[in-house]
C-alpha cells in the first residue's frame, strides 16, 4: 500500500505531535522523580554498573517513588512506537523529497528509516532490562547490556532525526527542474 503525500504529511504531523505530548509528560515525571530523589529514570541509561543502578533505585524505596519511576518506565513503552513512526515517516518524506527515483541514494534512505523503528526495540530491551534490575537486583551484565541498547537506541533516533530534519528542509526547498532542451 502506498500512501499519497498529503496521507504521509498527516500521519507524520500527528505521530510527531504526539510523541511531542508523551515526551513532555515523561520528562515533567522525571524531573518531579528527580526533584524528589535526586534520580530519574532518564539516570539509569548512563549508569554502566550494578552498583550505579542500585545507588539510584535505593532512592525510589517510598511508594510515590517507586510508583512515579514505575510509571516512567512503563508511560515509555507508549513513547516507543510513537517516536520510532513519527521519525520513520520523516525518513520517508526524506527520501520521496531527495531521492524520487529508484537507485543507490534511494534504497540506502529506505535502510537509515529503519533506524528509527530498530531505536525503539533497543529501548524496549533497555527498559526491560532496567526493569529486571529494579526487580530482581542489579549486576554488571545487565547493565553493561542496557548501556549498550542505549547507546544503539541513541544512534537510531539520531540517525531518525538526522532524516527528519532533512525532511523539514525539504518542505521549504523547491526541487530542482530540469532542461528539456539540453542546454
Amino acid at each position: 500500500m502506498q500512501l499519497s503525500r498529503k496521507a504521509l504529511n498527516a500521519r507524520w504531523a500527528w505521530t510527531s505531535t504526539a510523541a511531542a505530548v508523551a515526551f513532555l509528560i515523561l520528562n515533567i515525571a522525571d524531573s518531579y522523580l528527580r526533584a524528589k530523589s535526586g534520580y530519574g529514570v532518564a539516570d539509569l541509561q548512563g549508569v554502566k554498573t550494578g552498583w550505579g543502578i542500585r545507588m539510584i533505585v535505593d532512592r525510589w524505596t517510598s511508594p510515590p517513588d517507586a510508583a512515579l519511576a514505575g510509571f516512567g518506565l512503563g508511560f515509555d513503552y507508549l513513547f516507543m512506537p510513537l517516536y520510532a513512526a513519527a521519525l520513520y515517516y520523516g525518513a520517508i518524506e526524506a527520501r520521496e523529497r531527495f531521492a524520487a527515483k529508484p537507485g543507490l541514494m534511494r534504497r540506502i534512505v529506505d535502510m537509515l528509516a529503519a533506524a528509527p523503528i530498530a531505536a525503539a526495540l533497543f529501548d524496549a530491551c533497555e527498559n526491560g532490562l532496567q526493569l529486571t534490575m529494579m526487580l530482581r537486583g542489579p549486576s554488571d551484565l545487565l547493565a553493561m547490556l542496557a548501556g549498550e541498547a542505549t547507546m544503539a537506541k541513541f544512534i537510531g533516533v539520531y540517525v531518525g532525526l538526522a532524516l527528519a530534519l532533512l525532511a523539514i528542509l525539504g518542505l521549504f526547498v523547491k526541487p530542482r527542474k530540469k532542461d528539456t532542451d539540453g542546454d
